[in-house]
């Protein structure tokens, strides 16, 4: 049996793998495209294409595939085979770097947001040698851009790489600023945590709710949910326990870095967090784990629920994303050393980071808004809704010791004295964490907690990266531009914090009074569901930074605007559609039978004694009876602003009519629902109940 170091990365066409299977020549010339942007010359690719070839063949690869992202949020893949004819009438197994290069899968059948006409098919997928091939079962991944024949970019990839290429620009020019000329690349690094819930299959089966839309749009509260916090870090049953060794298995051997795997707050919900690697890389990754947690489930005969809010009053799953800069020598840019005072650099980036994200909270608000994430933010595991940055007691004093030019004193760095001799002591750290900050600095990295747990990373990082790009393009301006650069560069630093301390916050962002003086005194936004943030997409701010530094095209920023207000309606109309469906095929026909079950109950005992007053019996009946009136009417109320919706061809004011309208009819239906579940003896419920389901996995 091979250790994990033997079989780690095996499926990846990795820098192990390229150097020993290419010529030097051949493999410097990749490396200088991979790392410098280099323009790749197509023997090079003809070269790296064979070799890719034979080694996907000898590793069992019958097909390949270029691998992309488009704006679905998901993964898209047409395989083909490496066969061609011989002369002999049998077949070769070849690949060509044109094949390599580039594809061209169908482009009319994908969102584009009107870049694209249904009768225009073609669209072109684009080799990027940075991110390493795979081997997927049995076939050949290849990572690649995905645009339209006119050229625009149709994926989520592509606007990220143009991103980083932004952001490595303006930080080279402060970097060059302090003297560190050495420097010839700078990247944003990602470690994404995944929080997701795996429950029964069987039972999944029985719920068209989770089928069609993956989440419960019933149910009422069990017994017990997470109120004992018994199951946060607890032993992981051996069903789980099972599947996580598996997983982990098949992700190293795609050299993913899944390191740490616990029990989350939640019954039935757990985490996997991964080390932190170039944003584009990790990016690709974090798409990889979501589809082998599904798959390795399934052979469990397990369901894995990667929906951001899956069931009512326990915490939903989000996906923390850690965030740092590091430069091509070594050095995270974020890292405030042991001195943070005096470290200027680090001071200066951090100071860029806090601006960018308080003149943009709009834009990294809007990465994360989608339907199901709307169930989560402001929920009591999330951050809510409002965007704000923890810097933790060291920093804050610092900026504070800036800002008023007074000396900074210092935080004490105290042991903690556990009162047993046999335990050691250990320095308590200067900075807290802070669970409901949706932006916290965590030592040397900034930690985006606002991300839901399906969505795909490449939104929330690009548009942090390009916020950050930004704000050094504004400071390199002026500091290129300064006679005396200490001076100025102090001043710059001392301005930005009075500038942007409103953003900084410290407390708790769940007390209801943070909310009222984040919005009413500070002036930050508190955008709460997705019609409202997708807006902030097309203010002249975001749109002339995006456009600007070549993220985006106009076009492509309008598609993308249409494209997320369009998804999010189709997704709420499911979810609507399907309670519609759920509450009159099988709710309605099973408080009903119960209901009748018990009148004949009343009927039959009166009759035998018309003296009982069969009370109880009369009493649920009753009960009953209005529960059925309600949820009649609650279908009837929820079909009609249904109807009503589908009538709306503009996307903005559907969005807002199923937010305002809809959303809160699927609430009235439910409650009803629910109530009529705690009311209805359990062999009539048509299916599993949250009991069932969150702790049906042993």
């Amino acid at each position: 049996m091979q250790s994990v170091p033997e079989y780690f990365g095996s499926k990846v066409f990795d820098d192990r793998t390229m150097k020993a299977r290419l010529s030097s020549e051949v493999y410097d010339s990749l490396r200088e495209t991979i790392e410098r942007g280099a323009k790749l010359d197509l023997s090079v690719a003809n070269a790296v294409a064979a070799a890719m070839c034979d080694w996907a063949v000898e590793n069992g690869a019958t097909h390949f595939t270029h691998w992309f992202q488009p704006l679905t949020g998901i993964t898209a893949e047409k395989h083909d085979s490496f066969i061609s004819p011989s002369a002999n009438g049998r077949v070769l197994m070849e690949f060509s770097g044109k094949e390599l290069i580039k594809g061209e899968p169908d482009a009319s059948s994908f969102p584009s947001g009107g870049l694209r006409a249904t009768f225009e098919a073609r669209g072109y997928t684009a080799w990027d040698p940075t991110s390493y091939a795979f081997i997927k079962e049995k076939t050949l991944c290849i990572p690649t851009a995905f645009c339209s024949y006119n050229g625009d970019a149709l994926d989520k990839k592509t606007p990220l790489l143009r991103s980083m290429e932004v952001l490595n620009t303006q930080a080279l020019r402060i970097l060059k600023l302090f003297g560190k000329t050495d420097v010839k690349r700078v990247t944003t690094s990602v470690g994404s945590e995944q929080e997701y819930f795996l429950i029964d299959r069987e039972m999944y089966d029985k719920r068209h709710d989770l089928i069609y839309t993956g989440r419960t749009l019933f149910g009422a509260k069990p017994p017990k949910g997470q109120e004992l916090d018994d199951h946060y870090f607890g032993s992981i049953k051996p069903r789980v326990a099972a599947f996580m060794n598996d997983l982990n298995e098949e992700l190293w051997k795609l050299g993913i870095l899944a390191k740490t795997e616990h029990n989350e707050v939640a019954p039935a919900q757990h985490e996997l967090a991964p080390i932190y690697t170039s944003t584009n890389i990790a990016t690709d990754q974090n798409q990889i784990t979501m589809e082998i947690m599904r798959k390795v489930a399934d052979r469990h005969g397990l369901v894995c629920l990667l929906h951001e809010k899956p069931f009512a009053g326990v915490n939903g799953s989000g996906k923390h994303n850690n965030w740092s800069i590091s430069t091509d020598t070594g050095v995270n840019l974020l890292s405030p050393g042991e001195t943070p005072f005096e470290n200027v650099q680090f001071l200066l980036f951090l100071v860029a980071v806090i601006q960018a994200v308080d003149e943009h909270q709009g834009l990294l608000r809007l990465s994360v808004a989608t339907a199901g994430n709307d169930h989560r933010l402001g929920a009591n595991e999330a951050p809510p809704a409002v965007i704000s940055v923890f810097l933790g007691d060291e920093l804050t004093a610092i900026l504070n010791a800036i800002e008023t030019d007074t000396p900074y004193e210092g935080v004490v760095k105290e042991k903690i004295k556990l009162g047993v001799d046999t335990l050691p002591l250990f320095a308590r750290d200067t900075t807290d964490r802070n669970r409901t900050s949706p932006f916290a600095f965590t030592g040397n990295k900034f930690e985006f907690r606002m991300v839901g747990s399906s969505n795909s990373i490449a939104c929330a990082n690009m548009m942090l990266n390009t916020a950050v790009a930004d704000t050094l393009r504004q400071m390199a301006d002026k500091l290129e531009a300064a006679d005396d650069f200490d001076s100025v560069l102090h001043a710059l630093i001392r301005e930005t914090i009075t500038r942007h301390k409103r953003i900084i916050f410290n407390g708790n962002g769940y007390d209801d009074e943070w909310i009222r003086e984040a919005t009413e005194e500070r002036g930050l936004l508190n955008l709460r569901t997705t019609p409202e943030a997708q807006a902030k997409l097309l203010d002249h701010q975001n749109r002339d930074m995006l456009v600007g530094l070549g993220v985006f095209s106009d076009n492509e920023l309008h598609s993308r605007y249409e494209i997320q207000m369009n998804t999010y309606c189709k997704i709420v109309h499911i979810e609507a559609m399907t309670m519609v469906d759920m509450a009159r095929k099988e709710i309605l026909p099973a408080v009903e039978a119960y209901c009748t079950d018990l009148a004949s109950s009343i009927a039959t005992k009166k009759a035998a004694d018309p003296s009982l007053a069969c009370a109880c019996e009369t009493k649920q009946v009753r009960l009953l009876s209005s529960l059925i009136d309600a949820i009649d009417a609650g279908i009837e109320a929820l079909e009609k602003v249904i109807l009503k919706s589908d009538t709306m061809d503009d996307c903005t004011e559907r969005g807002h009519f199923i937010a305002d309208e809809v959303i809160p009819k699927m609430a009235e239906l439910r409650a009803p629902c629910d109530e009529a579940e705690t009311r209805t003896a359990a062999s009539y419920w048509p299916f599993p109940t949250y009991g069932d389901l969150l702790f049906g996995v042993r």
